[in-house]
């Protein structure tokens, strides 16, 4: 058995939001005893959690991480290593692999490593067509009975409106989720940055908000012709989250995310060719930054998640157009979402919600996002007043390509528990298990 005694226990899955002990044991939330009640004498570890908040794993419902095929830059070992490091306890790992996670045995190969090697529950996401070529659905039912929990073909846009049409038709028989890169390539072509300023100044190839726009509007269309269920991610325009305002007051089932980077930096990153500023979409002026801020607080945004895409140095110290797109994020997603919370527009529990509990309802992940009784031992528990410094030498990813890098963060993961066991830890009196 094992106390988490004296924490701010947040979770807006039972309401609750107060002092108290959460007791786990076999694996499980076995109780909750509020305020200063005590369980008497205890058999079992006990985690001084006074001063901290209490919260129910953290989940990054997009994240890559290169395993199987391109282990050179993560497998399921580090970057689930990363993942509790950051705060999370599941991740969702999208099917841009090679093999391209569109077969059953690809699917239980990370599964299976997973629950050998993995400091996180991971979930993987599968292919929505073989290849990710766009072309031919894969077989949904069979990678689901392998353990898939969604189906994206993300790092590509799915070109075909009639290969998504019948994606959704299909999906919807078996409640499936469809989550959509939104992009169109031939909106997209060649361009490297944001279609503005900087871009033109550096003499950069844009790619115009508009086509990401367009996808949004297509995406959300098809979901309303067929009933599907769809999940926009990492948008990152004015544009984009109007329309997801727009599909939701039209009761159109869909949802949408974004990541850190969005609301935290403009293109105005790149500046110098800053390849480590680098991503698809790419990082946007400072009107769509407020508007993604705005999509936050008002409901808009349903998650906050990390895309965490590790590259090796050889494809980000290149070239611009060259680079590889991408920036790890799954140790700095909790800190930079917390600085949501200067000046009380986003509240602790909403926070939980962007980053636990929303994701859990929207993948349908049970036992998780919550700390009532009987639910996963998935905790995460974190100290909001700690001022650090995130710096390379202390990635836990086999990647370093962020442009994070000296920043100065408040607020930090300081344990994580991840069914029961310390999967990741920084307070003294309290050690990881092996």
């Amino acid at each position: 058995m094992l106390l988490v005694k004296g924490g701010r226990v947040i979770d807006p899955g039972s309401g609750r939001d107060e002092v108290g002990n959460v007791v786990i044991a076999d694996g499980k939330v076995a109780d909750f005893l509020p305020g200063g009640e005590s369980p008497g004498t205890f058999d079992g570890t006990v985690i001084d959690a006074r001063g901290k908040w209490v919260l129910p794993g953290l989940i990054d419902m997009h994240v890559h991480l290169r395993d199987p095929g391109f282990e050179w830059k993560e497998d399921i070992r580090s970057g689930t290593e990363a993942a509790a490091a950051g705060g999370f306890t599941s991740v969702v790992c999208m099917a841009n692999t090679s093999p391209v996670n569109d077969h059953p045995e690809v699917t239980r190969y990370i599964r299976e490593k997973a629950a050998s090697a993995g400091k996180a529950n991971v979930f993987p996401v599968a292919a929505l067509t073989r290849g990710q070529n766009g072309k031919e659905m894969t077989d949904f039912s069979e990678l689901f009975e392998a353990g898939a929990i969604a189906f994206s073909d993300d790092g590509s846009p799915v070109r075909s409106a009639l290969v998504l049409r019948r994606a959704l038709e299909y999906a919807k028989a078996f409640d499936f989720l469809i989550l959509e890169h939104a992009e169109d390539h031939e909106l997209s072509g060649e361009g490297a940055a944001n279609e503005g300023w900087t871009a033109h100044r550096l003499g950069i190839p844009g790619i115009p908000s508009a086509a990401e726009e367009i996808a949004i509007a297509r995406d959300i269309l098809l979901a309303r012709f067929t009933g599907g269920r769809i999940h926009i991610q990492h948008i990152s325009t004015k544009m984009g989250v109007d329309l997801l305002r727009m599909a939701k007051r039209a009761g159109i089932r869909v949802t949408g995310e974004t990541a850190p980077h969005y609301f935290t930096l403009t293109d105005a990153a790149i500046d110098g060719y800053n390849t480590y500023a680098k991503m698809n979409p790419p990082l946007r002026g400072e009107e769509d930054r407020m508007a993604i801020l705005e999509g936050i607080v008002d409901g808009t945004i349903d998650a906050i998640a990390s895309d965490h895409a590790p590259h090796d140095e050889y494809t980000k110290r290149c070239e611009f157009v060259a680079a590889s797109n991408g920036i790890i994020g799954l140790e700095t997603a909790l800190p930079l979402s917390m600085a949501l919370l200067a000046g009380g527009k986003v509240t602790p529990a909403r926070l939980v919600d962007l980053l636990s509990a929303i994701p859990a309802r929207i993948l349908g992940l049970k036992g998780k996002g919550t700390l009532c009784k009987g639910a996963d031992g998935d905790v995460t528990i974190v100290d909001p007043e700690v001022e650090w410094e995130f710096r390379e030498s202390d990635v836990r990813s086999k990647s370093r390509n962020s442009p994070f890098f000296g920043w100065k963060m408040r607020g930090r993961a300081v344990a994580v528990l991840c069914r029961g066991h310390v999967t990741h830890s920084l307070m003294k009196e309290v050690t990881p298990d092996a």
